[in-house]
């Protein structure tokens, strides 16, 4: 089984998230050693909480560079939720810098009649990369489980994989570029369409190792 190293950094539902590798038939590995990082077939950045501690935590790991060089190097690699977001350059959230590996920033949802914020609950995507592997075996606009207040938003439109719309507001759900996939929802709280997901990714991790 692929050995998928899930990124430890004090942010993250990592109980949940290596629960849905481990159905998807992956074996994954709780750590924050760029060693590991360097050994595994592919590398998973979970996230839950607010942006400045996330990225504070990467640094003070010394994970950054190793994330970067991770997703340089062609390993399968994806972010969920925070995971996705300290991808970007930085966020109205706070004031740190993000990683910086997708150029664009993380804004907050304007409130407006009729709409939670945080965006929380069922919602359905509108895929606009129909050909990433994120969406094989899935329906045209499956439903997906979100718990955010802050979206990102790339200033290339091409790397958006779906979107997803609050009240009036459309936004990123996901991105997806050659090996570096990431998105907004939680797939491990997503029942079946999000172990498909997860299923997906594990797949192409497979792939990988083949060639």
């Amino acid at each position: 089984m692929p050995i998928i190293a899930v990124v430890d950094y004090d942010m993250g539902n990592l109980h949940s998230v290596c629960k849905g590798l481990e159905k998807a038939g992956a074996t994954p590995n709780i750590t924050h050693s760029s060693k590991e990082l360097a050994k595994a077939d592919a590398v998973l950045l979970p996230g839950v909480g607010a942006f400045d501690p996330a990225v504070q935590h990467l640094r003070s790991r010394d994970l950054e560079q190793p994330i970067k060089d991770t997703i340089a190097s062609g390993k399968p690699f994806l972010g969920i939720c925070l995971g996705l977001q300290i991808l970007f350059e930085s966020s109205a959230e706070g004031n740190q810098p993000g990683l910086g590996i997708i150029k664009g920033k993380v804004q907050r949802f304007r409130p407006e009649p009729g709409i939670t914020i945080p965006h929380m609950g069922w919602n359905q995507l509108e895929v606009t990369q129909p050909k990433s592997i994120l969406w094989e075996h899935l329906p045209s606009q499956p439903w997906v489980y979100f718990v955010h207040s802050y979206y990102v938003e790339p200033i290339d439109p091409q790397i958006r994989a779906a979107t997803v719309t609050h009240g009036t507001q459309t936004i990123t759900a996901a991105i997806a570029r050659e090996n570096l996939m990431a998105v907004q929802f939680h797939p491990e709280k997503s029942s079946n369409i999000g172990l498909q997901i997860l299923s997906n990714f594990v797949a192409q991790v497979r792939e990988k190792i083949a060639a």
